[in-house]
């Protein structure tokens, strides 16, 4: 056939250049006319049916892909295929011309066939976060490496095309530029394993608390990627840390606290040591007057005096036997009020304890779990639990230390005022 038309041009007054050159032209033109054709045949009635038949299925996963255009980029393989299968008969009489049209089909087919896949990453990525299984295992920073690979041998096939090498001499010349890569992209190969070992050992997933004081971060993670972990800190600013850093250095997760179902609370109040003292009667009648303490005092009383008879201890002076104090009843009051507390969960560590005594006085901790784990609603728990703690203080005869203020002195400058001033008047005025 091929010579059948090429002799028709020649007795038509054509060379055989010309007609080689004339029917060279034609064979172009239709097959960029199939291009096209073939062009719209995928793009306007194939990819149409595909994502009609997409929106309709009940998987979520097809929506997905026709979301991130990964058909559409698909539609665009047929026309560089064609380009290239059709390159060798097209240009058979100027076969110099092949080898650049294969490859620039090539070219193009692989950019296509690239960003098809990088999308289809995506699109398996938000699938995926869309499930339970993405809270325990994060996937995006292995999207990212296989994303990585992706481009890079993408890359390499380009570039060999370029030189007109094969890929294979490509990489085995790439041996030699290890050391200067490994030099160059040093932080970004430490962030790169960073980041798998953040995923693979579930160390941080986005929603954990985390804390970092070194770099002044304290709130939410937000996003993990391959070298980086964003963080919305509480004052609702964007703190962004190296992988790396968080496994060289180390960070508080506060996960732990979170899927406890508690939250902590540590508050102490500091007593007077001057204020304790043993009970007597009439603590002891106004004490039994309190609700939460009266099973408690009724059990102690009657402990303390059966110890006391048991050893025949001389009750007429204080030092003697066993007596109630006015500190510990106040801690066992204590006791019983946050275990009656509704926010305060009794199954966590549940302690009202005494610290080190000081200078200052001796502490006396209450170290509970808050039931209630919203930031807002734990602070006015504990806040309400201390406002308490503090106003029922006096009723145990007791004080809580302070350093003198200002007003602390000039009430005892006036004291001691008045007291010089009663000393000096004469007897009888």
């Amino acid at each position: 056939m091929i010579e059948t038309v090429l002799s028709y041009l020649q007795t038509h007054g054509f060379t055989e250049t010309e007609a080689r050159a004339a029917f060279t032209a034609g064979m172009v033109v239709i097959s960029l006319i199939l291009v096209v054709i073939a062009e719209v045949l995928t793009k306007r009635i194939l990819l149409r049916i595909i994502v009609s038949v997409a929106s309709k299925t009940k998987t979520i996963y097809d929506d997905l892909l026709v979301k991130h255009k990964v058909f559409s980029w698909l539609a665009h393989v047929v026309p560089p295929m064609l380009l290239y299968n059709l390159a060798v008969p097209v240009l058979q009489f100027f076969p110099q011309s092949i080898f650049v049209v294969q490859s620039l089909a090539m070219l193009y087919l692989t950019v296509i066939v690239v960003f098809a896949i990088l999308s289809a990453l995506d699109a398996m990525l938000e699938y995926y976060n869309q499930s339970t299984v993405a809270e325990k295992l994060p996937l995006k920073s292995f999207i990212q490496v296989i994303k990585t690979v992706v481009v890079s041998v993408g890359a390499v096939i380009v570039i060999s095309r370029l030189i007109g090498k094969s890929p294979v001499v490509f990489f085995s010349g790439l041996g030699a530029f290890t050391a200067v890569i490994i030099l160059v992209f040093k932080d970004s190969i430490l962030g790169f394993v960073a980041g798998i070992q953040l995923s693979t050992n579930n160390l941080v997933k986005v929603g954990d608390w985390i804390e970092m004081p070194k770099y002044n971060v304290d709130g939410d993670v937000i996003d993990i990627s391959l070298v980086t972990v964003s963080v919305q800190n509480w004052d609702k600013t964007i703190s962004t840390i190296p992988a790396y850093a968080l496994i060289s250095e180390g960070f508080k997760n506060w996960r732990g606290m979170s899927d406890s179902g508690g939250r902590r609370i540590t508050r102490s109040v500091t007593i007077d040591m001057n204020s304790v003292c043993f009970c007597d009667e009439a603590m002891v009648e106004k004490f039994s007057r309190v609700q939460l303490l009266q099973d408690y005092l009724q059990e102690k009383q009657r402990e303390v005096d059966e110890y006391n008879a048991h050893h025949k201890v001389d009750t007429s002076s204080p030092v003697n036997g066993r007596r109630l104090t006015n500190l510990g009843t106040f801690r066992a009051y204590l006791v019983a009020y946050l275990r009656d507390h509704p926010k305060i969960d009794p199954d966590m560590t549940f302690l009202v304890r005494h610290l080190q005594p000081s200078e200052n006085g001796i502490p006396v901790q209450i170290y509970v779990f808050s039931s209630d784990q919203v930031w807002a609603n734990y602070e006015a728990i504990q806040a309400d639990i201390m406002d308490h703690v503090l106003s029922i203080l006096p009723f145990f005869e007791l004080r809580i230390f302070q350093a003198p203020s200002g007003r602390d002195i000039q009430l005892a400058g006036n004291s001691l005022q008045t007291a010089l001033s009663a000393s000096r008047k004469p007897d009888g005025v």
